[in-house]
């Protein structure tokens, strides 16, 4: 995919789609329509790169210092010098060119767009390729609403029609940037509880629109449905208390989708969108058809039973057998401890140990770090003290926004509860978080795998010695089976005098909404050496006199 890294210059029309203004040209000569997704690289443009784009006079940066005009108002825009000046706008000669400064995360001014008012043509000094959202470096993060324009002058008429109250941002190159702009600023905008877009009233408007909508969960983002062409038309119309009007009445966005099923037609037959990975082991592939994106499967057995080490074989499986991202949200161990746990199993040791690592020389240790987590598609959520609900659905929605992760780790469940002191209620506190981790899985279409603990057993038995497992034992909520896609238990007698034994975990599936197929599985065997859990044949099926037909399979 292509990834923007050189300095916007101005926007085209597209050949392809018939975009009028979509496209974009780059002053390294290459070309991206934000509409159709058509790339056109340098080769062939860089004489419209010469001939057609005019360096405005006062273009260019020496030492970091950019071109400063005087705060004035704008007049053929009606806005005030006081809104202009809390932006940092400024003009030049006169009022004939407006300069919009950007900022990077860290607050440093890294470029300006300039404004030719005679032309209505836009310049880029410096760059605005690793800007911010134009004036977010002006409202922190969190608050009651927050407004997306489309441009940097319909965010300073908004501010200003609505008393300088609500913070105002704006994409950096209209509406053929408006959906990468905001996906890189997810994080920022999801902190506000609103979220309000306000782009052009054209057809190139609508579209943005509903596409940087559906980064948001639902009920948050709402569309300001506008009569005129922007929120500045309002303003110079002298329509604003029309135009806050507009605003309050924002509808959420809703994406069409509801269908009478006799009109499916051929769509019936088509394969579903979801993308699938097989099991690392037979067993499991023959009752579970593989893992989805679009499901959520639960993991669960007594304590020290292996599913950290089932977890760590699933990352590492999926690494190799897609392209996708991967995000790990480990909350019992620090992302240190991950990035070696994913290294262990490409090593076959167990490398998250200080004094296994230690018997490995540094150059082995960083061959396996760049087949692994070198490869850049691992995120790792690093968590410090207690972690609220809200906090970790936000990392995941963010992890499968911003960060494209397809597989989401989410280990585990338990301590994410306990830790919350003010819940009081365990069960209820389960019952709205699966609740909420079900509806996210269903609108990010990712596939979770996520780790839960189990209810002490009661009598003699427990499962820490081989007792069987049921739904019923799940800790604290029924929802945990009612809202998963599959349930996996993991038993094991840890107190089995054969070494053999001891080691091998009975793959149980509990639920299996996919097939129906639940029961036993298959049986894994842990190698204390290292680390990898292998799939072995029945090994307690052991007739008297007989040795233990211990087989690894394959």
């Amino acid at each position: 995919m292509w990834e923007e890294k050189s300095n916007f210059i101005k926007h085209l029309p597209c050949d392809k789609c018939g975009s009028s203004d979509a496209n974009s040209l780059y002053e390294d000569g290459n070309q991206y329509c934000f509409s159709c997704e058509n790339f056109i690289p340098a080769k062939g443009n860089q004489s419209m790169v010469e001939t057609s784009v005019q360096k405005a006079p006062i273009q260019g940066v020496i030492n970091n210092v950019f071109s400063q005009g005087e705060y004035a108002p704008l007049p053929n825009r009606s806005i005030k010098a006081e809104v202009c000046k809390k932006f940092g706008v400024t003009v030049l000669g006169g009022g004939q060119k407006h300069i919009y400064p950007y900022y990077d995360q860290d607050k440093t001014h890294v470029g300006n767009k300039l404004r030719d008012v005679a032309n209505k043509k836009f310049f880029v000094e410096g760059s605005t390729s690793k800007a911010q959202l134009f004036g977010q470096h002006l409202f922190p993060a969190k608050g009651k609403f927050i407004t997306v324009t489309e441009g940097e002058v319909d965010a300073l008429s908004i501010y200003q029609m609505f008393g300088e109250k609500w913070p105002v941002v704006s994409v950096r190159h209209g509406s053929a940037s408006a959906h990468k702009d905001c996906q890189q600023e997810l994080e920022y905008l999801n902190s506000f509880e609103n979220v309000i877009l306000c782009f052009d009233n054209d057809a190139a408007g609508r579209k943005a629109a509903d596409k940087v909508a559906v980064l948001f969960e639902p009920h948050k983002c709402k569309i300001v449905n506008l009569d005129y062409k922007d929120a500045n038309e309002y303003l110079v119309r002298g329509q604003a208390q029309a135009f806050v009007s507009k605003w309050w009445e924002a509808k959420e966005y809703t994406p069409a989708g509801i269908k009478n099923l006799k009109d499916l037609g051929e769509d019936l037959y088509k394969d579903t969108e979801c993308e699938s990975v097989a099991f690392p082991w037979v067993g499991m592939n023959d009752k579970l058809y593989g893992i989805r994106t679009g499901e959520l499967v639960t993991f669960t057995s007594g304590a020290g039973m292996g599913k950290s080490s089932v977890m760590r074989e699933l990352m590492h499986h999926i690494m190799l057998h897609t392209e996708d991202n991967i995000g790990v949200l480990a909350l019992e161990e620090s992302v240190r401890n991950t990035a070696f746990n994913i290294m262990s199993v490409e090593a076959d040791a167990r490398l998250y140990i200080k004094e296994v690592r230690d018997t490995f020389s540094r150059d082995q240790l960083r061959a396996w770090e760049e087949r692994t987590i070198g490869t850049g598609r691992f995120f790792a959520f690093d968590h410090f003290g207690s972690i609220s609900n809200d906090e970790i659905l936000n990392r995941v929605r963010h992890m499968a926004k911003a960060l494209d992760c397809k597989w989401i780790f989410l280990d585990h469940l338990s301590i994410l509860v306990s830790g919350q002191e003010d819940m009081g209620d365990e069960r209820k506190s389960i019952d709205l978080l699966m609740t909420k981790l079900r509806s996210l899985v269903e609108e990010t279409q990712i596939a979770l795998m996520l780790v839960s603990h189990l209810r002490r057993a009661s009598g003699d038995k427990g499962h820490e010695d081989g007792r069987e497992i049921s739904l019923s034992h799940l800790r604290g909520s029924q929802s945990i089976a009612h809202l998963s896609d599959a349930v996996i238990a993991m038993e094991r007698n840890q107190q089995e005098e054969d070494e053999k034994l001891a080691n091998t975990s009975t793959v149980r599936i509990l639920k299996n909404r996919y097939t129906g197929d639940t029961g036993i599985a298959t049986y894994l065997h842990y190698n204390r050496e290292t680390g990898r859990m292998t799939e072995v044949s029945n090994p307690f099926e052991i007739e008297e006199g007989e040795e233990n037909p211990f087989q690894i399979e394959g």
